[in-house]
């Protein structure tokens, strides 16, 4: 027993029997609660538990307890795994340290991939030769003064190459952009869906332009989303000289207003451009909304500008014709109960109008001043609950009507939309007035419509809660 005692082995045994197991419990415990806080160093420490400890303890094992030499082979080996995993373990470590843990904005975060891809090789490259040199005795010296010569001989072969990679990868450390951006650069406008060593992809929304970073280093461009929340859309528009310029500001900027793709919180506004143009400046959430607030814009405001009696691009409106109008109201006298002389007499007071898709004809709040009946296309009635979900009430067809608390004065409780191309034939208050007076029945028809579908609201809305 002394001479178990006495032997040079006994304690570095007695060290890795009882250091492993110890080791690898800690490690464990250490790794499951890095991995419930989703850290980064979960993953450098999984590579001290389950290699770099392991292989610590068989080189103890190996060298100084058995007294194996060196130079042998299986502890060369063996330090070779080692001096590997301790590499990969340094790179993944500084990694995760420096990087993947780094704030937002900080000059850590915006290191291009390519630089630590870089730096990561050179790591390697100094990591290999230092185990090769010290464990397996070679000479790495003139490998790197060979790989020096052959870098500056190919760097002189390829300068203008290197030189046009050298301003791309500065552009990339700079980042003037990051991926999801718009700009728009002398060549392109688009959003960057990638970026790399050489190039930057731009989806310009008819194709794919892979743009030379070199050439964008040597470019001036505008970063559309940056600063956010400040982009703008600017459209033009041409209206008759004779339209008051204060009535042309206000419609522009109603419809403008309604636009779904508005930045939120965010006000348009148009002003006269002088001559015939106007300027509609429109917040928008992003440039990727461009395209489709422009289109919407406009042409919504080709149904508002002849609702209003304006002229866009100087154009006269001649769709309320005789014919039509009597058309329409042959559609509303059943609702109306009107006989074929009263429809005469009324054809004077009506208007007829159209709502392009999507516009808003009623808004939920709203004191009606007239009642809207729906000669053609479909209006689709929704309501807001409490918790601010929009539910689907009814969907009005042609004979249907809207502002049914015209003559309640009360606001309405829906709101109503377009779903296609809407013809409506309006009846202002004064003249509805006249026709209940002199038709109780229609009076009484008319209350018990305004009950009904405020009740279907409040079902509608119950319902959507359950």
């Amino acid at each position: 027993m002394s001479s178990a005692l006495d032997a040079p082995w006994f304690y570095w045994a007695v060290a890795v029997a009882i250091g492993l197991p110890v080791g690898l419990v800690l490690l464990t415990e250490l790794h499951n609660a890095l991995i419930r806080r989703n850290s980064v160093l979960a993953r450098p420490v999984s590579l001290v538990r389950n290699y770099i400890l392991p292989l610590g303890a068989l080189l103890v094992l190996l060298v100084p307890a058995l007294q194996i030499s060196g130079e042998a082979t299986p502890v060369r080996i063996v330090a070779t795994v080692f001096g590997f995993v301790v590499l990969v373990l340094l790179l993944s470590g500084l990694n995760a340290t420096l990087f993947q843990a780094a704030p937002e904005g900080s000059w850590r975060k915006r290191i291009p991939s390519i630089f630590l891809d870089v730096a990561r090789f050179a790591l390697i490259a100094v990591g290999v030769g230092i185990i090769f040199a010290y464990i397996w005795g070679a000479n790495v010296g003139g490998l790197f003064a060979a790989l020096g010569i052959g870098s500056i001989v190919l760097g002189l072969a390829l300068q203008n190459s290197v030189g046009q990679i050298i301003s791309g990868l500065l552009l990339l450390f700079e980042q003037p952009f990051a991926l999801g951006d718009w700009i728009d650069a002398p060549s392109a406008r688009g959003r960057v869906v990638e970026v790399n060593w050489r190039a930057t992809h731009i989806d310009t929304g008819a194709g794919l332009l892979i743009m030379p970073n070199s050439a964008l280093a040597a470019a001036s461009f505008t970063n559309l989303s940056r600063p956010p929340g400040t982009h703008s859309l600017t459209v033009t528009t041409v209206f008759s000289l004779d339209d008051p310029p204060d009535d042309v500001c206000a419609m522009l900027t109603r419809a403008a207003s309604a636009l779904p793709q508005l930045r939120p919180g965010a006000t348009p506004s148009s002003v006269s451009a002088g001559g015939l143009q106007y300027h509609t400046s429109i917040p928008l959430r992003s440039p990727a909304d461009d395209f489709t607030a422009k289109s919407t814009f406009l042409r919504w405001v080709w149904y508002a500008s002849r609702r209003a009696g304006l002229h866009l691009d100087e154009a006269e409106d001649e769709f309320a014709t005789p014919e039509r109008l009597e058309t329409s109201l042959r559609i509303i006298a059943p609702t109306l109960r009107l006989n074929q002389t009263e429809q005469q007499k009324l054809q004077p007071c009506v208007r007829l109008t159209r709502y392009g898709t999507g516009e808003t004809i009623q808004f939920a709040g709203q004191v009606p001043k007239r009642m809207t009946f729906v000669v053609n296309g479909r209006v689709q009635v929704i309501a807001t609950g409490e918790d601010g979900s929009i539910v689907p009430v009814r969907t009005l067809e042609e004979g249907d009507f809207l502002g049914q608390t015209t003559l309640t004065r009360e606001p309405v409780s829906a709101t109503a939309s377009a779903l296609d191309e809407v013809t409506v034939l309006e009846i202002e208050r004064e003249h509805i007035e006249e026709l209940v007076a002199r038709k109780p029945v229609l009076l009484q028809e008319i209350g018990r419509a305004i009950e009904e579908r405020k009740a279907h609201v409040k079902r509608v809305l119950a319902a959507a809660i359950k």
